[in-house]
């Protein structure tokens, strides 16, 4: 029996191994081409002079202003975007949690409505109100922030609803409420360090969607990475390919990152026991 236990474990194992080493070449492949390309020189040497040039920030925004605006511009709303999105839905679902439970199946249609509604659709009712929004806040690219932060609820919705349903919230607010805490003290110092995990989370969808939007920057006429990037490659198809990759690499890393916070959070309650 315990042979026919070892037996299953190692093909089980070899299943695993098989299947992520598939996966690892299935996407490892395409971001390598797109390394070879960025680095092919003339007579098929190797040149990192595209590289030099990406890292040198000065010089990027010499020979490619379009570039360094929508580079600018694209940081910018990732600022913006996740802090919008956070003030909004944290004190929001909390709120809702503790004190209007009837409303939960509102908000959580209210957030998820955008996943139904395709990108272009959303151009066409949006674009009479940032006619509005021009009017009073300019052309500024920023201004997208409102637009990204109605795309990115679902997901950061489903992140942060899944973190609170994860801890005992009611009994976490009486305690502190019954200590003397205002309300702002219980979302801001004990609701929020419980649920950090799902706020990365949430903060990291947000990154990884501003960083890759294109329609609505770009039928809204706005500048961001992914439409410098979509002009660029007209011109220069190396330097938009090193682009792409790099935000590629940037998004795998705040993954990483997530996932190392994560299982570290998910595990000091054991280690303290």
């Amino acid at each position: 029996m315990a042979g026919v236990i070892r037996r299953r474990a190692r093909r089980q194992r070899a299943f695993r191994w098989t299947v992520i080493t598939g996966l690892g070449i299935f996407f490892l492949l395409p971001l390598l081409a797109m390394l070879e390309f960025t680095t092919r020189g003339a007579n098929g040497s190797v040149t990192f002079e595209t590289w030099q040039l990406l890292l040198d920030w000065r010089q990027l925004g010499e020979t490619y202003p379009d570039l360094s605006a929508g580079i600018t511009a694209s940081f910018g709303l990732v600022l913006l975007t996740v802090a919008l999105t956070l003030l909004l839905l944290v004190p929001t679902v909390v709120w809702v949690r503790l004190r209007l439970p009837r409303l939960r199946r509102l908000v959580e249609f209210v957030c998820l409505l955008p996943l139904t509604i395709p990108a272009i659709v959303l151009v066409v009712g949006l674009a009479p109100v940032y006619a509005w929004v021009t009017y009073f806040l300019g052309v500024s690219p920023l201004t997208l922030t409102f637009a990204y932060t109605i795309l990115v609820l679902p997901y950061a919705y489903r992140s942060i609803d899944a973190g609170l349903s994860a801890i005992d919230v009611r009994t976490l607010a009486e305690a502190s409420r019954s200590l003397g805490a205002s309300w702002a003290t219980v979302i801001w110092r004990v609701v929020l360090p419980n649920i950090r995990s799902a706020v990365l989370s949430a903060a990291f969808l947000t990154v990884a969607l501003v960083l890759g939007e294109f329609t609505i920057a770009s039928l809204l006429n706005r500048s961001n990475l992914q439409v410098a990037i979509n002009l660029l490659g007209k011109s220069s198809a190396t330097m938009s390919v090193a682009v792409s990759l790099t935000a590629l690499v940037l998004a795998f890393v705040l993954l990483m990152f997530l996932s190392l916070v994560g299982g570290r959070r998910r595990t000091s309650p054991k280690e303290t026991r």
